[in-house]
């Protein structure tokens, strides 16, 4: 590869990485403390690739100005190295969707390793109110969990996007430790047919309250919800839980 169409591709790989970093796309790859890192690592490409091509540009002035230099006469083609430039440009201009309903469905879905750990001790009661907000990972936490029972009989509002799978509809998420690449799913099956006609990848939140017993291994971690409401909602900015 030409020293020009290395430069280049370092310029453009670390705007590409400042971009996605302060638009907030980065989130469909990384947690968000991940974010100065990628700063940082952006902003050191785009220095150091605008350094080389300074410094190469100003060889080639002084080069040019010499008497009778020679010339090999050797006429490499560029084109399979420009080539390389299409994957960072995609990068750059249109950003991947995150992981969705396809990465549920091909993935098995399962109760995060830390609930065991809190399963050590009881789950704290939830706050008072009508509709207590869970995340989804924490309400199957506790449906698969919690021997207190902290969710039955309470009314909670949780927010994922849909899956139609197996002739099920699930409403899921997707909990992430680091990256994108460690990311598994956490899913619950909503009862009645309010959300079957609806998109899969839809975000949706609903209201209901948990068939308490159906989050077994059996049924892959995934209780039962019975739904009060249900209602979509934009996709929001961070579509991963932690």
């Amino acid at each position: 590869m030409k020293r020009e169409t290395q430069n280049i591709l370092l310029l453009l790989l670390g705007g590409a990485l400042i971009k996605i970093a302060v638009n907030g796309d980065y989130l469909r790859y990384v947690k968000p403390a991940q974010q100065p890192w990628i700063i940082t690592g952006g902003g050191v490409m785009v220095v150091l690739g605008a350094v080389a091509i300074v410094r190469d540009l100003l060889a080639a002035r002084a080069k040019a100005a010499e008497p009778d230099h020679d010339h090999d006469g050797h006429a490499h083609s560029a084109r399979p190295a420009w080539l390389l430039l299409v994957p960072v440009l995609a990068v750059f201009l249109v950003a991947p969707p995150a992981l969705g309903a396809d990465s549920v469905i091909r993935t098995e879905a399962r109760v995060p390793a830390s609930a065991a750990a809190a399963n050590a001790a009881s789950f704290p009661p939830l706050p008072t109110g009508n509709v207590v907000p869970l995340t989804v990972n924490e309400f199957v936490s506790r449906a698969g969990w919690d021997a207190a029972g902290t969710l039955d009989h309470r009314t909670v509002s949780l927010t994922g996007f849909v899956v139609h799978t197996g002739g099920r509809t699930l409403l899921a998420r997707l909990v992430i430790s680091c990256c994108a690449a460690d990311a598994f799913p956490v899913t619950v099956h909503l009862r009645g047919d309010e959300a079957d006609q609806l998109a899969s990848d839809a975000w949706i939140q609903v209201t209901g309250q948990v068939v308490p017993g159906t989050a077994t291994k059996d049924t892959g971690c995934t209780p039962d919800f019975t739904l009060a409401s249900i209602a979509p909602v934009p996709a929001p900015k961070d579509p991963y839980e932690y």
